[in-house]
């Protein structure tokens, strides 16, 4: 026989989906402060320019986002059940925006030379005369990223396991039959059986069901032919 099924713990903190979500939010903030991508340009009357443009330039709302995920973090102590878990599907949102415009200069989508220039702010008559990008910021966004997409689906996850075990043992219909099946393994068990908790058996008694009923009664267990004492 198995022992009975223990009283729930108090609801624990999601400190995994906050670390994570701390984490993530300092990682965009470090790359929105990294140089991406650095414009070489020249105008033909001066000596050639170089600018270096950071993330915060190359994707305006980087800064904004790593905003967000620091935001979220009060938000999840904020909300519980399931506006937690439309949070974390909000997260997950905000992470694949995240992730896109590192993932589009590692793998070398767009125009970026041309891009580049624009955001330099170049003169008119300037050339671009090449651009060099930065990966490592690029993939720190999106390690940043995948680790707010990672938080945001444990919150998803979290808050349904919740509210299941919640919605089990806040019904005191359905915790009383729990405990009324327990107490009936209990009294069809041979040998030991591991001591039930106060909490199941006073549900027992509320259900209907005496947890002492066999105490008194004499083992049936014995030999054909065996007297009664």
């Amino acid at each position: 026989m198995s022992g009975p099924e223990p009283a729930p713990a108090p609801a624990a903190k999601p400190i995994v989906p906050l670390a994570l979500l701390a984490v993530a939010a300092a990682g965009l903030w470090a790359s929105s402060r990294m140089t991406w991508v650095t414009v070489h340009s020249a105008d033909g009357l001066t000596e050639p320019r170089t600018d270096d443009l950071d993330g915060s330039t190359w994707f305006g709302a980087l800064t904004p986002l790593a905003l967000v995920l620091l935001a979220s973090i009060a938000a999840v102590f904020a909300v519980k059940g399931a506006l937690r878990q439309i949070l974390g599907v909000v997260i997950a949102v905000v992470a694949a925006v995240a992730a896109v415009p590192g993932f589009a200069l590692a793998v070398g989508e767009g125009r970026t030379a041309e891009r580049a220039g624009t955001l330099a702010e170049l003169p008119v008559r300037a050339v671009v005369s090449g651009a060099d990008t930065h990966l490592g910021p690029a993939i720190l966004s999106i390690l940043a990223a995948t680790l707010a997409l990672i938080a945001g689906v444990l919150l998803t996850r979290r808050t349904g396991q919740g509210a299941e075990l919640s919605s089990k043992y806040d019904n005191p219909v359905v915790r009383r039959a729990d405990a009324s099946a327990q107490v009936s393994k209990q009294h069809g068990a041979t040998g030991t059986a591991a001591p039930l908790s106060d909490r199941v058996l006073w549900d027992a008694l509320d259900a209907g069901t005496d947890p002492t009923e066999d105490l008194d009664e004499p083992s049936t267990d014995r030999a054909p032919g065996e007297r009664k004492p």
